[in-house]
């Protein structure tokens, strides 16, 4: 004896239970045929991202804004997706590549991170920025202070575009 499934629309039980899908996750990309919160999902399990950056990217795969704001609201309900935790990876990743806190600052606010969130997080770092900003022109230049006023210029913008102040730039090339 041979069964007929009813297709899904027939099935009262499963229509009532898709109805209660927010319509962000039934929209899928007219691209790629996923939802939002499949392409943030994705997003999500390679890195952390900023809630501004899930915004953009959704907005790059032309969701409806609707869509975009529910998709984000509920990963951060959810708990995947947070600015806070965003931050943390941030600062701690660009202190391992020698990096400074003023450009750690600048690159966290393009990337629309609050300032508060950005200063708490530079703050609980507990780097040493002038020791950092003396072992990343150690590394880059060697261990001996240029004595050149041309030299020691061009060690100061490396610094600089690194994103030490001028204080631990000045600590940098007098400590050695």
């Amino acid at each position: 004896m041979m069964h007929r499934l009813r297709p899904l629309s027939a099935n009262p039980d499963v229509t009532d239970e898709l109805s209660e899908v927010e319509p962000a996750e039934q929209a899928a990309s007219p691209k790629s045929g996923l939802s939002p919160r499949n392409h943030a999902m994705n997003w999500l399990a390679r890195r952390e991202h900023s809630l501004a950056e899930l915004r953009t990217k959704l907005a790059a795969r032309e969701f409806s804004p609707e869509a975009i704001e529910n998709t984000v609201a509920g990963l951060v309900a959810d708990g995947l997706a947070s600015d806070d935790r965003f931050a943390e990876a941030f600062v701690a990743a660009r202190i391992r590549k020698g990096q400074g806190p003023v450009r750690i600052r600048r690159d966290l606010r393009q990337r629309g991170v609050d300032a508060e969130l950005i200063q708490l997080h530079l703050e609980e770092s507990g780097a040493d920025w002038r020791s950092l900003a003396e072992t990343v022109r150690h590394k880059k230049f060697g261990a001996k202070i240029p004595a050149e006023y041309k030299e020691k210029a061009r060690q100061m913008r490396f610094l600089e575009y690194r994103g030490f102040t001028g204080e631990q730039i000045r600590a940098a090339l007098d400590n050695d």
